[in-house]
C-alpha cells in the first residue's frame, strides 16, 4: 500500500450527519494498515467506540459520498464494496489506544492538531460574526437617528415669504 507522503489532514475529514469525521480508509491509509485490519481491531474492542465516536454510513450516506467523491475515490482505489465507517474525534483518539504502533501515535497527534486548528478558526469566525453584528446594530441605530433628522427637515417647511408686487 502507497504511504501518504505529506497529506493534507484537513481534506480527509468530511461533515456527515452535522459532525466532522474521517473515514475508515483514509484513516487506515493514514496509519499505514489495511482497512479490514483496523476495522478488525475496532470490532475486537467495539466497546471502546460508542456511537457519538464512530457510525457506519448509510447506503444513502455511501452514494451520495461517492458521487461527491468520484475523483478523489478512483484516484485513491478505494474499495467501495464495504459501506465505510466514519470516526468523530472521540473515535480517532480511541483508536490510538487500539492501534499502538509508533506510526499511530504520530498520525493521530497530528490529526487532533488538526481538528484543534479547526475549532480555533470555527471559535474565531464566530468571535468576527458577534463583532460585525454589534457594528451593525450600531449601525442600524446611527442610520435610524440621521433618518429621523431628515424626517424632522421634511416636516419643518421654509417660511413663506411675501410675494413682490411686479411693476411700480
Amino acid at each position: 500500500m502507497a504511504k501518504p507522503s505529506n497529506p493534507n489532514l484537513e481534506a480527509l475529514i468530511y461533515v456527515i450527519r452535522n459532525q466532522k469525521v474521517m473515514l475508515d480508509h483514509d484513516l487506515a491509509d493514514l496509519y499505514g494498515v489495511e482497512t479490514k485490519a483496523l476495522n478488525q481491531a475496532v470490532r475486537r474492542n467495539l466497546r471502546r467506540f460508542p456511537l457519538d465516536f464512530m457510525f457506519q454510513l448509510t447506503e444513502i450516506e455511501r452514494e451520495n459520498f461517492r458521487r461527491s467523491q468520484t475523483v478523489t475515490a478512483s484516484q485513491r482505489s478505494v474499495n467501495w464494496r464495504f459501506t465505510p465507517y466514519a470516526f468523530t474525534e472521540n473515535g480517532i483518539a480511541m483508536l490510538s489506544g487500539v492501534l499502538k504502533t509508533e506510526r499511530a501515535i504520530q498520525v493521530h497527534i497530528s490529526i487532533i492538531r488538526v481538528f484543534f486548528r479547526m475549532r480555533e478558526v470555527l471559535r474565531t469566525n464566530s468571535e468576527f460574526t458577534e463583532k460585525l453584528e454589534n457594528i451593525e446594530k450600531n449601525t442600524d441605530r446611527l442610520f435610524k437617528v440621521v433618518f429621523e433628522r431628515l424626517d424632522d427637515l421634511e416636516t419643518v417647511k421654509p417660511p413663506v415669504l411675501p410675494k413682490r408686487k411686479i411693476g411700480f
